[in-house]
């Protein structure tokens, strides 16, 4: 409750101190708009079904791919933990891919698959799979290897040892990978979005895009704000509670 409060009493001193800016006019009000221009955007976005048709469509993309990169990204990152020749490969090259920026496979996407869904979902899990396959390699050779010898003097062996064993010690170090693939994922799907226009649905990028293109500052900030609550929501609900519960299971909270 208190760290609620805090956080209510910061944001409105934000608020106060963004209206204080725009009433002194250091910026042109159609440079910095605003709260209030920003809020009758929003409760007009909300009114019209603009807001929550986009935010459904860019939630699905994001959802799909992004659970994609996971199937894919969680068995390869365990035979990259396993197999040193993967390791020296697909390792070193997830490495290097994460590193590049989520706009890169825009274009790659757009010479492959058109104007299409498939575009943006190749997107979203290149955006999500690296950071995945990097996580879980990571979390594995990071398990103590007391834990693998105790398995095989109780009988473990192969597959048994890997599912039962390692990936459960690896969780914590997984569910941190699995957390910044979102992050990713997100940067990714609102550079697609932003890029590739299709008429099966506008999600939240086009809005923003579409903001920009008519100097509709108050529609760009308005998006930029609930992008950034779906974020912080998403945080709190579905990684924050795991990740606090594996490292007190586990034993490596501070």
């Amino acid at each position: 409750m208190k760290r609620f409060i805090k956080a209510l009493v910061f944001f409105s001193l934000l608020l106060l101190a963004w209206e204080a800016v725009c009433r002194a006019r250091i910026w042109s009000p159609v440079l910095v708009p605003t709260p209030w221009s920003v809020g009758r955007y929003l409760v007009t976005a909300i009114g019209d079904g603009t807001l929550w048709d986009s935010s459904i469509v860019t939630m699905k993309r994001l959802l799909l791919g992004y659970f994609f990169g996971i199937v894919i990204g969680l068995p390869v990152g365990l035979l990259t933990a396993r197999f040193q020749v993967l390791k020296d490969t697909i390792g070193v090259l997830s490495l290097g891919l994460q590193t590049l920026p989520s706009v890169c496979w825009v274009p790659l996407a757009l010479l492959w698959f058109g104007q299409t869904e498939a575009a943006m979902f190749f997107v979203v899990v290149m955006g999500t799979l690296w950071s995945v396959i990097i996580a879980t390699d990571n979390g594995v050779r990071n398990v103590p290897p007391i834990y693998a010898r105790a398995a095989r003097t109780m009988g473990s062996r192969g597959m048994h040892t890997w599912l039962r064993v390692m990936l459960p010690a690896a969780l914590p170090f997984i569910v941190g990978g699995m957390k910044q693939g979102w992050a990713f994922a997100w940067r990714s799907l609102m550079a697609a979005e932003i890029y590739v226009t299709i008429l099966s649905g506008f999600g939240l990028g086009h809005l923003l895009h579409y903001g920009r293109e008519l100097s509709a500052m108050d529609q760009v900030i308005g998006i930029m704000f609930v992008l950034l609550i779906i974020g912080l929501v998403a945080d709190k609900i579905l990684f924050s509670p795991w990740e606090r519960f594996l490292h007190r299971r586990w034993g490596t909270n501070k």
